[in-house]
């Protein structure tokens, strides 16, 4: 790491901390050769490959913006769309690879958005399934439908 004051290649690590839960990694550093400290942040990045086969950095902003037009005319907080990026964004990070396809990004966003709001829900699932007919929305709610079920029987039962 280059020291930003005087551009030696040698500096040493005096102090490292983590930072937004294990996410960012914060490092002082002292230079070998003026002695002057400085701070250097190491985040990993997560990139998105396209379907076109382009990446791109995962960006909580687009999935914020990609929730809120399936939730539009919907009861729903901007804090809520918020968490639901940060759940995306844990989600996807954990999966450990640098790189993860579009599809799973979406598949990532399904969950906590059905939990969120179901119509908005039906409506995201709508464009990310590429839906073609009504059959297709029957099916969904059906599958909506029974998914609610079991979770109300699983909290009956406990």
């Amino acid at each position: 790491m280059r020291c930003p004051f005087c551009r030696n290649s040698d500096s040493r690590v005096v102090d490292s901390r983590e930072v937004d839960d294990g996410q960012v990694i914060r490092r002082r550093r002292a230079c070998a050769q003026c002695s002057r400290r400085f701070t250097t942040v190491e985040e990993a990045v997560l990139a998105v490959v396209k379907r076109s086969g382009v990446t791109e950095p995962f960006s909580r902003d687009k999935v914020v913006r990609g929730v809120r037009r399936a939730c539009q005319g919907r009861p729903v907080e901007e804090d809520r769309l918020q968490l639901l990026a940060q759940q995306v964004e844990d989600a996807v990070r954990a999966t450990g690879s640098a790189e993860v396809p579009s599809h799973e990004v979406g598949l990532a966003i399904l969950g906590p958005l059905r939990e969120l709001d179901e119509v908005a829900y039906l409506r995201f699932a709508s464009v990310y399934r590429s839906f073609s007919s009504v059959a297709d929305f029957e099916k969904e709610i059906a599958d909506l439908r029974a998914v609610t079920a079991r979770e109300a029987a699983h909290e009956d039962g406990q």
